[in-house]
């Protein structure tokens, strides 16, 4: 099973009990999600890559190649959100480990709730699949917005070794 990267400065790793605390998306009007198909492969990395920004997935070529050979991927956990014009407007991958590889907002669309619905149908998915819990990493520095969202939604910092 592949590890995520090695945890920088300031990465914790949080993590979400999928009890009966866990309440049903509300996407914000004018979005819609759906399940993703390989022609989304370009504009997932395309919203990756705007988002990020950090360079570390690399060019597309290389990047979907090693995304899609992984045993830890199944296109059936990378959610998509779609705005009123069909364009990307955030995603979450996530690793059949219950991991969230990836939780991204285009910023022309925050601050509508699409991040917080997005987790809401991740921690159901997961739910649904027998999972207990499901984990993430963030940096408290670099994304202190993620960190109260995650905060707010019952996520609670564990150790690295899970």
């Amino acid at each position: 099973m592949p590890e995520p990267r090695p945890p920088a400065p300031n990465d914790i790793r949080l993590r979400k009990i999928l009890d009966d605390t866990l309440v049903p998306p509300r996407w914000p009007e004018g979005f819609v999600m759906r399940g993703f198909e390989a022609a989304d492969a370009l504009a997932l990395h395309t919203l990756l890559t705007t988002v990020f920004d950090d360079g570390a997935d690399g060019p597309f070529d290389e990047w979907w190649p090693r995304i899609s050979s992984d045993a830890e991927f199944d296109p059936a956990l990378c959610f998509l959100v779609i705005d009123g014009k069909g364009r990307l407007a955030g995603a979450a991958l996530c690793w059949t480990r219950a991991f969230v590889k990836d939780l991204a907002v285009h910023p022309e669309a925050r601050g509508r709730g699409i991040a917080e619905a997005l987790m809401w149908h991740v921690f159901t998915a997961f739910h649904a699949r027998g999972a207990a819990h499901v984990d993430l990493k963030t940096n408290t520095v670099e994304n202190a917005a993620a960190v109260r969202l995650y905060e707010r939604l019952g996520m609670f910092e564990v150790d690295w070794a899970g």
